[in-house]
């Protein structure tokens, strides 16, 4: 403790659920239960009589829900959220279906729901028709579901690694990733004003790393959301009754894909970490975008050297569908960009995309899963980590960049292998 280090008085282990300004402490799994908390909080402060539901199925690394939910049940029931796990997840699942239901209701005792579904990777999977079908016939105006993924990438509890963004891409659902357990309350906030504009169900990744661990850090000001510039098509976006099987529903899709990525250009969630010019580029997003910073301070680049230098990195909050024009506007002009993130390259194939059917801002080179040469770079399997990064980053800033000496840096700070000694 130093001089300078800020006491917090009289601070109670309930003002992580309860204040709503100042520093707080709380785990992932903690943050999870608060993000329905808060959205109750809001509406009410909006004047809107919601209700919120939560369910879904426990297992690492999202099974503390249902027991720091029971730890809180008072505080949870008076602020008009209902929490019923669910007997397998895609019961979960289908509940959130009939919460969207309730604004077409003429004997509803409220004018909305909001629902949080929770389940671990394999989950998603087991649970993928009713996510398909729940997006597909959509959220309800003043209503909106987040879908918490617990995504375990390293195969720390579960028989195999999992990623289940390419799970919600398949149902066409939206993807966030936040990086650490701060991030987690306001990418709810604006997930669930995202679900409400768009009519999507909203995918939410918390993966082992995050949502395992807790960290203390200022709430944030409830977000001011601006009103996209957006036609919705005749009959809306949104749930409506009836609704029977056909063509329409996937027509629906589409213009509900054009919302969101409306609502994202209006109010970003995406940005230029440094926001300086610069020639090289990094993109990263969720646990990736912090073991970057930390593998550049291994490296001793802080923002006043990369600035020098030339380099910034792009923070992408919604992994799928990326919004364009703050990552083309990113990537233009630049040298070299490196794309890096966890597992699957999602950002990166999209970029691709884009750079093709929006010419003129391509950068003069792109790198990420593999090299220029077609060499494998940023690995996909595993977890990414920043000593590993490192080496990654050092060489190809020394190959853009002369007289750095990074790679000798880099190799100073990797643990040399310990010999295997054989007795006898």
């Amino acid at each position: 403790m130093t001089d300078q280090t800020p006491i917090l008085r009289d601070y109670a282990l309930s003002d992580r659920y309860t204040k709503t300004t100042g520093r707080v402490f709380m785990t992932g799994t903690q943050a999870i239960v608060r993000m329905a908390l808060d959205q109750a909080r809001r509406d009410k402060a909006a004047g809107l009589d919601t209700r919120g539901y939560v369910s879904g199925y426990r297992g690492s690394p999202v099974g503390g829900i249902d027991l720091e939910i029971g730890r809180n049940l008072e505080l949870v029931k008076d602020a008009g959220v209902t929490f019923l796990p669910a007997v397998n997840e895609e019961f979960g699942a289908t509940q959130m279906i009939g919460t969207q239901q309730v604004e077409t209701d003429p004997h509803k005792t409220c004018e909305a729901v909001f629902g949080l579904w929770y389940g671990k990777g394999p989950g998603v999977d087991r649970a993928g028709d009713a996510l398909k079908h729940g997006n597909a016939y959509g959220a309800s105006p003043n209503g909106g579901v987040l879908v918490v993924a617990g995504d375990d990438h390293g195969c720390v509890s579960s028989s195999m690694s999992h990623q289940s963004d390419v799970a919600f891409m398949n149902f066409f659902m939206p993807v966030l990733n936040p990086a650490n357990v701060a991030e987690f309350l306001p990418f709810a906030e604006w997930g669930y004003a995202l679900s409400r504009f768009s009519g999507m169900w909203v995918g939410f990744k918390a993966i082992s790393e995050t949502v395992e661990s807790g960290m203390s850090f200022e709430l944030q000001p409830d977000r001011s959301f601006v009103t996209p510039d957006f036609t919705p098509p005749e009959g809306g976006l949104h749930y409506r009754w009836p609704d029977l099987p056909g063509p329409q529903i996937e027509a629906r899709l589409e213009h509900k894909k054009n919302a969101v990525m409306a609502f994202a250009r209006a109010n970003p969630i995406d940005r230029a970490e440094w926001g300086h010019k610069a020639r090289f580029g990094i993109v990263t997003t969720g646990k990736a975008h912090l073991d970057v910073l930390e593998a550049l301070r291994l490296l001793g680049i802080d923002k006043t050297r990369a600035a020098a230098l030339g380099i910034d990195i792009y923070k992408v909050g919604m992994v799928w569908p990326l919004e364009h024009e703050g990552a083309l506007e990113f990537a233009q002009g630049k040298d070299e960009l490196l794309v890096v993130e966890e597992k699957r390259g999602i950002i990166e194939s999209q970029l691709k995309e884009y750079f093709y059917d929006f010419p003129g801002r391509k950068p003069r080179r792109m790198v990420g899963k593999r090299d220029e040469t077609g060499k494998r770079l940023i690995p996909w399997t595993s977890e990414l980590g920043p000593v590993m990064l490192a080496r990654h980053i050092a060489d190809r800033l020394e190959r853009n960049f002369v007289d750095l000496d990074l790679v000798e840096i880099a190799a100073k700070i990797t643990p040399e292998p310990h010999p295997i000694r054989v007795s006898g």
